[in-house]
């Protein structure tokens, strides 16, 4: 092929308008994309996300272990397509989709973050029973004594991801010690900490502005259990109040303690992109 003709074809072709100069027979190359009949129905792990069960991919897990039914039949195929009037269920309990719901709570003391207690405690649920008519889930967990930004909804996928370490989605926490925290200490902390045999991930750490030394800022993406106290408890300092102020970018503006608020659309996008 002539490099040079085809360098000359393409000034020449610049000058003219879109789709001048084609052939007629080109136009009918160009189609336009089908649109999805919903008579067609959606995939089954798309509907157990869709109805706030989990994520498609541990929805693809509960089918191939036969948790789910579709009017009365085990379903274990994994291209199995939902249609309009089908009765889905899960461990025997029916499900079906529902409007996506995001809520955000300013968790006070004393909740546990579960959906329900047998030994009759609260739980951050009894906060936020009238937010919604839809079944939302806490996103992660806050330990009862801990204080701070609690997410919830029925999103699956947006759970999963807000919750897995490749994502690293920071958490900010402001945490009151028991006595005042060595400068030696911070600047460890600054480096690498080994936790129970693991390392943990600091991104930023230091004394919260205009307090006493006692108080410190941490920011961290690691989702392990305590993980905050067991940092402090590692140098010798008792945490006496914990309270997480930002997650995933979302802040308590606005937000006092034991109340909660829907996002905006705005910040449900910006989740979205983590």
């Amino acid at each position: 092929m002539n490099s040079s003709k085809n360098s000359s074809r393409g000034r020449q072709d610049s000058s003219k308008k879109p789709f001048q100069g084609r052939k007629k027979k080109e136009y009918k190359k160009i189609k336009s994309t089908p649109q999805a009949d919903p008579l067609d129905g959606i995939r089954l792990n798309k509907y157990l996300s869709n109805s706030g069960v989990s994520s498609r991919r541990e929805a693809d897990v509960y089918i191939a272990s036969g948790n789910v039914t579709v009017n009365g039949k085990v379903v274990t195929e994994m291209g199995f397509k939902v249609k309009p009037g089908d009765e889905v269920r899960f461990d025997g309990t029916s499900v079906s989709p529902e409007e996506k719901k995001y809520v955000l709570l300013n968790k006070p003391k004393n909740y546990i973050t579960t959906m329900d207690d047998e030994r009759g405690r609260k739980t951050v649920m009894d906060l936020i029973i009238n937010a919604t008519k839809e079944r939302v889930y806490p996103v992660g967990r806050l330990d009862r004594n801990t204080t701070g930004l609690l997410l919830f909804t029925n999103d699956g996928d947006l759970a999963k991801k807000l919750t897995h370490p490749k994502h690293n989605v920071q958490k900010l926490y402001h945490a009151s010690l028991d006595k005042k925290f060595d400068l030696k200490h911070l600047h460890q902390l600054r480096g690498e900490v080994i936790i129970e045999g693991r390392k943990v991930f600091i991104d930023e750490v230091d004394y919260v502005a205009g307090e006493s030394k006692s108080e410190v800022g941490i920011k961290i993406h690691s989702g392990r259990n305590r993980i905050v106290r067991k940092i402090f408890e590692h140098f010798g300092y008792k945490v006496v109040k914990l309270d997480r102020v930002i997650f995933a970018g979302l802040t308590k503006k606005n937000l006092p303690r034991g109340r909660y608020r829907e996002l905006t659309e705005q910040e449900v996008n910006t989740l979205h992109m983590i």
